[in-house]
């Protein structure tokens, strides 16, 4: 297997559908790479080509966490640091259940006698057994793909709560619909993060700004106040109205 597969199929996993140039970009090779990686795992059945672009078999909603956390490591980790250094000992969060934020999880392991309230098992479990902290855990009924709640009870914990910080991540950012996720559940439990929380951060890895079909996505609500975005990278020209208004760490 070329040693390009696993990045175009993680890549593809995670967005559904991607350009051939949209992929070159991503992965910093040419046009040509990119086709002739791709054709074996077309004729494996693996991916097919749509309308022009290639598209994964795989649902990119409910790709496995695993496959998620692999995806963009290095950058992931970077964003996770400069989100550790707006977090302090004693802080309260509210943490979602992106792979970034799996990262954010490990980065605050650092922090001391932090309150945390989630909905994810992998942060819940990185964050619950470091000293002084008080984890709660959001909900009763996990996906299985990646540990995550959004029952009834998972949106009852977060409503009682009131905390210092919301840390949200993101599955694209597109520059005319906003901020976008997998699943309505998704949006929801991120309003209800900000809802409770002093300010909102976004953590996004620069993979997330590379303008692809938005097909199927759910746009998250306007948030108020507007919140901080964390990237590892700077924003291309194109996002500039999208983040207008927010303060931008890149």
């Amino acid at each position: 297997m070329s040693k390009y597969s696993q990045d175009i199929e993680q890549a593809l996993a995670l967005r559904g559908t991607m350009t051939v140039a949209e992929l070159s970009d991503l992965l910093g090779v040419s046009d040509q790479t990119i086709r002739r990686v791709v054709r074996p795992l077309q004729e494996a059945g693996r991916l097919e080509k749509v309308h022009g672009a290639i598209r994964s078999m795989q649902n990119p909603v409910t790709a496995p966490f695993q496959t998620r956390m692999a995806h963009n490591r290095a950058a992931k980790a970077a964003v996770a640091e400069r989100v550790l250094d707006l977090i302090a000992d004693g802080e309260s969060l509210a943490i979602d259940t992106g792979s970034t934020c799996g990262f954010v999880a490990q980065a605050l392991a650092v922090r001391r006698r932090l309150t945390v309230v989630t909905n994810s098992a992998y942060v819940a479990s990185m964050l619950a057994m470091q000293p002084g902290n008080r984890v709660f855990m959001a909900g009763t009924q996990l996906r299985d793909h990646d540990g995550a709640a959004f029952d009834r009870a998972a949106f009852a914990t977060i409503e009682r709560m009131q905390v210092d910080t919301a840390i949200l991540s993101v599955s694209q950012a597109h520059p005319a619909r906003g901020f976008l996720v997998g699943e309505t559940c998704e949006a929801d439990i991120a309003a209800a993060m900000s809802v409770i929380a002093a300010r909102t951060l976004l953590a996004a890895d620069h993979s997330k700004f590379i303008e692809t079909p938005a097909r199927g996505m759910v746009a998250l609500a306007q948030f108020e106040p507007a919140p901080t975005l964390i990237c590892d990278a700077p924003l291309p020209a194109a996002y500039a109205a999208l983040v207008r208004g927010m303060t931008v760490i890149a």
